[in-house]
């Protein structure tokens, strides 16, 4: 449950706006979409391989 405090007089719309960022902060959202479907463990590795790779290639172009 996120706690968002709300100073005396302080506008509701500036807590709303607290409350979206602390929401993103902790990717609820990005972990429902995970669970929506089940991945394989060996996907997500080369998934991550393949992320690797591209990272890898991107620093060696700029050096």
């Amino acid at each position: 449950m996120l706690i968002i405090p709300v100073k005396e007089g302080e506008n509701i719309e500036r807590a709303i706006k607290k409350y979206k960022k602390k929401f993103e902060k902790t990717k609820v959202m990005r972990e429902l979409r995970g669970r929506k479907e089940f991945v394989k463990p060996s996907i997500t590795k080369r998934q991550q391989k393949i992320k690797a790779s591209y990272k890898q290639r991107m620093q060696s172009a700029e050096v």
